[in-house]
């Protein structure tokens, strides 16, 4: 037995209850009976999240943040699928620059492309406009799918494809029949990727959203400016939960440690 065990076993669970512990605590406090962030003892009581569905502004931003999320998801998905077909298969010699133009959201501060959307937006005229809003989200969320289909691209054994159009399959019917059910896993992991970073995604919002467009994050921001009560904790319970439902669901699907060597 390796004598560092022990050793490293303890690190990794210093690191892990580390990230977890402040998570742990505002789901804790989300269930506290006082008015107060405070952890009030084996008392347990659901009225902050009655409180969060009883409030208007949470309820609509949550719906806008869910219709985003499906919209920008979608788009990058329908994005990634071609592009990342054509880096894998058809590469030259500006592959390598069109996959970092592709990945560049991913490095770019997203305070910046939030000025800089703000800036395009107003001149075009859609500051404001939830279609537009869309469009900034799958911007920022492409690359998530991107990498996701691109891992499930490499190495694919194209036997079956070649064979296919041997007798006589349309280059359509064999993508339909056997490519996209073959990379599905690796589609369906990047939705879900690109899904989770939009809902959560906050720095770029507050830039670019109006006043009947706000997302939940930037709603809960603006609360937290004004005041800080256990609604708060409540509705990052509620934020936890979704956000950990999709992570379960992409686990499922494509597999989590799949999922971080195709980001790396």
């Amino acid at each position: 037995m390796n004598k560092n065990g022990p050793v490293a076993l303890l690190f990794n669970a210093l690191v892990i209850g580390f990230m977890l512990a402040p998570i742990l605590v505002v789901c804790v406090i989300a269930f506290t009976p006082e008015n107060t962030l405070t952890i009030h003892g084996p008392e347990l009581s659901l009225r902050w999240f009655k409180a969060v569905f009883d409030y208007p502004d949470f309820v609509s931003s949550f719906w806008n943040s869910l219709w985003l999320g499906l919209a920008a998801a979608t788009i990058a998905t329908v994005l990634a699928v071609p592009a990342g077909m054509a880096l894998v298969r058809y590469p030259n010699r500006w592959s390598g620059w069109l996959q970092g133009l592709f990945l560049s959201p991913l490095i770019i501060p997203h305070l910046v492309l939030g000025v800089a959307l703000l800036r395009l937006f107003t001149l075009v005229g859609g500051a404001g406009s939830f279609a537009w809003l869309i469009l900034a989200h799958a911007l920022v969320v492409t690359p998530y799918t991107m990498r996701l289909v691109m891992s499930a691209l490499v190495g694919f054994d194209r036997s079956a494809e070649h064979a296919a159009l041997s007798l006589g399959a349309s280059r359509a019917t064999v993508f339909l029949r056997i490519t996209l059910p073959m990379i599905l896993p690796g589609i369906t992991g990047g939705w879900l990727l690109a899904f989770i970073n939009s809902f959560d995604e906050v720095t770029m919002s507050i830039f670019v959203t109006s006043p009947s467009t706000v997302t939940l994050p930037v709603r809960m921001y603006m609360y937290a400016t004004e005041s800080i009560d256990p609604m708060m904790a409540a509705v990052s319970a509620l934020m936890v939960a979704v956000t950990a439902g999709a992570m379960v669901i992409l686990d499922r699907v494509y597999g989590l440690d799949r999922v971080l060597v195709g980001r790396s």
